[in-house]
């Protein structure tokens, strides 16, 4: 059954798509009953309703949407990357680093849990 996520990423052009798929992948390899939605019009994955991570294309890089608490918590592996408050850009040309997304996943898993 396809569920939102799948719906947005049919829109995408296949080079963008491959790469969010694997996004959703790696999270889902973290944590595999996170619930898949859209929220704020980009894929989101939530646990017990509260968010871990909202991914994105845009034109020119993959917006991963960790927050802000994620974004200061792992601002020394950030410093190849342009960041603003709660978002991370990933150049098209630059390889997905799998780990630190791993890392994002569990950090705000953790958080969550917490709350």
């Amino acid at each position: 059954m396809e569920n939102e996520i799948d719906a947005y990423l049919k829109t995408l052009p296949k080079d963008h798509r491959v790469l969010l798929e694997k996004v959703r992948e790696i999270a889902l390899g973290v944590e595999p009953d996170l619930e898949q939605t859209i929220s704020y019009g980009i894929p989101t994955l939530k646990k017990n309703g509260k968010n871990v991570l909202h991914f994105a294309a845009q034109k020119a890089h993959l917006g991963l949407y960790p927050g802000s608490d994620a974004i200061a918590h792992f601002e020394d592996r950030l410093k190849d990357y342009e960041t603003s408050k709660g978002t991370i850009k990933v150049p098209y040309v630059q390889p997905l680093d799998f780990k630190l997304i791993e890392d994002l996943v569990l950090y705000n898993l953790e958080r969550v849990a917490k709350k």
